[in-house]
Order: structure tokens, then sequence, then C-alpha cells
């Protein structure tokens, strides 16, 4: 879908609509969950007369119809991109919800054709940013404006108020500023919207966000596994542990929308609707790629690896139910060792546990935001980042607010972890954090991402690592050099002619 602002039928700021260039599963779904026709609604909703184009036409009547229904909401349908970039009032801005790739760059040329200098063109979708600096490159030299702007908050967050990251020319988001802090979801720091930064930093904020995303989801999984398999907690109890959980320090929407699901009963036969779900995870292509920069720019991410990997095992069904055939003639069933375990002490750990490990999972994303920032001169502002993901996002929770005050404390902070309350929380909590991997271990339960997050914490804790010996091994066989504790300067030893000799 495309939304643009500006629209004169009759004044109007804004504009939407929605071609849909490339027929592919992905964008079936995305129709689907009518993700662009609510946030078409959304801005309407707001007093922006909106206009609506997408190349299936019927998805254009049925937004017409449903702006109706919802109120007699301003939204206006066109069949063709040429009346509909006519039907907006100059500047042009229009904001296209198109699948990432070839599918916008073909936009681009469609729209450009009617475009006229000065108007502006946003991309709304999950885009790799460097696209988005070339698309902003390309369409300058026509004149053109662009962003690059990350819309977070699913099919609800578009409806009721998503959290938007536009970045780009700062020109453009002038354009668009009154709207979108309307149309952006409204907290008690303000809208959930701000101007990123230059160039594609829009499109790499939103990309770590979903990395952040991802990491999250890894950890609540795991939480879910030790429960059940180890604690035994029936998914009454568990409706009950996480909607518990939802009232303190975990408040947020995955812990809301985890304890739901486990809430609902199949309607297709017996038992709870969670338990036929098929345990293969899909994905868009944002984590691999937050992975894929975290190694461009030595960062470490194992929390966010971690999950990704834990997708692609995952998606070996097929191979994963021949290998538990195998292990269990061998004598390895599913749980190694079925433990009586206290529940209360339990689900007490587990809590902590996951606590202190999405501490780590967050100051991974930050660092890595961070680091982009520094290489590109972006400039961008950890805290005010926190902010605007406190409502509408996927990732929105109670904990982003203490993440924002311990920026405000410190904009330096090299870490999360030594902010002094949040090293203080982790402190309180590593205990039970170790409980939980070391069972989960003992009982054959995969836990990477709590795991890889106490590895973080527990390798950047300590003063020495082993480091010195993977050192002088790479100077043992490719002579690398290595640097001294006790003397400055790079260093080579014959290592091989010393062992040679003290063996003689």
């Amino acid at each position: 879908m495309f939304i643009s602002l500006h629209s004169a039928i009759p004044r109007s700021d804004f504009l939407c609509a929605s071609p849909n260039f490339v027929k592919s599963h992905y964008i079936f779904q995305s129709e689907k969950k009518r993700k662009d026709q609510n946030l078409a609604l959304n801005i309407a909703e707001k007093g922006f007369p909106i206009s609506v184009y997408n190349r299936t036409t019927s998805k254009v009547d049925e937004t017409v119809e449903r702006a109706k229904k919802e109120g007699n909401l301003p939204v206006y349908g066109f069949h063709d991109p040429e009346s509909f970039v006519h039907s907006i009032q100059k500047p042009r801005v229009i904001i296209m919800l198109v699948k990432a790739g070839a599918p916008v760059d073909q936009t681009i040329q469609t729209l450009s054709a009617y475009l006229e200098k000065g108007d502006c063109i946003i991309d709304g979708g999950n885009e790799w940013y460097e696209n988005t600096e070339r698309r902003e490159k390309a369409v300058s030299e026509l004149g053109l404006l662009y962003l690059g702007m990350g819309v977070s908050g699913g099919e609800e967050g578009a409806r009721n108020g998503p959290s938007l990251m536009p970045g780009g020319s700062f020109e453009a988001y002038k354009y668009i500023e009154d709207i979108v802090l309307k149309v952006a979801a409204q907290v008690d720091s303000g809208p959930c919207v701000t101007y990123i930064g230059k160039g594609g930093s829009g499109n790499f904020v939103k990309m770590i966000h979903n990395g952040i995303e991802y990491g999250d989801m890894q950890l609540i999984g795991e939480a879910y596994d030790v429960l059940k398999s180890v604690g035994k907690l029936s998914n009454e109890e568990l409706h009950s542990v996480f909607s518990e959980w939802n009232k303190g320090e975990l408040l947020s929407f995955l812990i809301e929308i985890t304890a739901d699901i486990f809430g609902i009963k199949d309607d297709k036969g017996d038992g709870y609707l969670v338990d036929k779900v098929l345990d293969k995870t899909g994905m868009k292509g944002t984590g691999k790629w937050t992975v894929q920069q975290a190694a461009e720019l030595s960062v470490a991410a194992p929390t966010i690896a971690s999950s990704l990997d834990a997708r692609f095992l995952s998606g070996l069904k097929e191979e994963r139910v021949e290998a538990a055939k195998i292990f269990k003639s061998g004598g390895i069933g599913d749980i190694l060792i079925d433990q009586s375990v206290d529940k209360q002490k339990l689900i007490n750990d587990v809590r902590q546990a996951l606590y202190a490990a999405k501490i780590c999972s967050y100051a991974q994303g930050m660092n890595l935001i961070r680091a982009k920032s520094i290489e590109k001169g972006w400039d961008l502002k950890l805290g005010e980042l926190a902010r605007i993901w406190k409502g509408g996002c996927i990732i929105r929770a109670v904990f982003l607010d203490r993440i924002k005050k311990a920026y405000d404390r410190n904009p330096e902070l090299a870490s999360l972890l030594v902010d002094p309350e949040f090293a203080k929380e982790i402190i309180d909590r590593q205990s039970a954090w170790r409980r939980v991997v070391c069972l989960a271990i003992n009982s054959g339960i995969s836990t990477p991402g709590m795991s890889s997050s106490l590895a973080y914490f527990d390798t950047y804790r300590r003063e020495r690592l082993p480091a010195n010996l993977v050192q002088a091994q790479r100077d043992y066989f490719g002579a690398h050099t290595y640097e001294r504790t006790d003397v400055e300067g790079s260093f080579h030893t014959e290592w091989f002619k010393l062992a040679k000799q003290s063996k003689i």
C-alpha cells in the first residue's frame, strides 16, 4: 500500500495508496492482515483526507467501503496511478507499503512519471537501509524528496497507533511531522515518532528493532519450554503465570499476547490451540540482516544470533522428527532427567532469568545502533529511540522507560549492563538465571537465548579473558603478532622454534 500526504480531495494532508506489484505469499499475507488498510484508516480518522491506490482494484474498493462503515472516514480510492497522483495536493507526499526490493523500485518508477519537483516518496516497508540511501540519491536528481520510515505495530498498531521511525530527508519529514505526531501511538512521554536521522537510519533502526524482537520472542519461548517441559505447567497455569508477569517488570505487549495465547481453546478439536500449532517458525529477513550487520560492525549480538539459529533449526522439522527417533532408540528421550521441582520456585527463577537475559538482548541491539550511527555519522539518540518504542510497536514494554532513563543519565553509556540500575538488577537475578540454565541443560532443554545472554554477561563482566591464548595461537601459525600487558607495541615470537628447543 501507499500512503501519501497532502491529498486534494478536499484539502488533504495525507494520501494513502497501496500498489501490489508482486504476487507472492508475502504480499498476500500483508493484504490479509490489512496492515496497509488499517494505516490508511488511522490517518483518515485523525482528520486527514487521503487517497488510496492498489493495482488490485478490489483492494481499493474494499478500503473505501471499510472507511464508510467505520464512520464515513475521508478515504478516496483510485484505480490507476495517474489519477491517484493527480488527486494529491502539492507538494505531494506518497507512502508506499510494498514488499522490499525490486517492487519498491518499480513503484518509484511508476510514480515518478507523474510526480513533480518538491514531491515526496516515503517507503513504509521493511527495507534494507542501503537501498533507501540509493533511492534517496536517485530521486533527488529528479527533484524529489525521499524518506525510509519504519512502521512497527502490526495490524493492530497500524489502526490504533504504530511506532514510526522516519529517516532520510529532514525537509521531507517536516512535510509530514504534524500528521505522524497524531497518527503514531501516544504514551505518557509523547507520540511514538521522531525524526531518526539522515540517510537510511530509519530503516536501520527498524531493522534492529526487529532483531531485538527476535530475541524477545526466543527468550519467551524458552521460558515457556522450561516451565512446560520441566515444571509440567498446564496451559491454564501458563496463562495465569504470564498474566501475572505482565503486571510487573516484564509488562509488555509480547508477554500480554503470550498469556492470551495460552488461554485459547482449539476450535477444531479438543484441548488448546497452541499445542496444535506446528513448531516451525517463519521469518521475513530483518533478523538475518541484523545478525549480518553485527558481524560487519564487529559488535557481539549472541542473543539475537541464537534466536535466528533457533528459527533455522525449527525449519528442519522433518529432520528433527527422524533425529528424535534415532536418539530415542539410543536411550535419549525428549527430556533427559524427569526432575521433581518446586513449581513456584521455578516460576520465580524463570521470571528473573527472562528479565536478565532481556537486558542483555536490548544492550546488544542498542550497541548495534550506536556502532552504525558512529560509522555513518547519523548522531542517533538511543534514549529517544527507546522512548518511541514504548507504544505501538511489537517490543513495547514498561522496560523501555528504564532504558530511556539510563541514556538520559549518561548519553555516552558504553552498555546497558554497566548502567548502575541495570547492573544491580542483573546482580540480583544472576543466581536464578544460572539455576534455570543449568536445569535446562541437565534436562536436555535447549535455551540458546538465555544461555548466550548469560555467556555474553559473563564475558563482558570479566577483566581478563582467554583471548590471550587465541592471540598466541594466531601468532604461532600466522605471525599475526600480539600485544603485551606490560610493554607497549606489537610483538612476534618464533613459538615453533622455542617449542622445539624446549623439547631437546
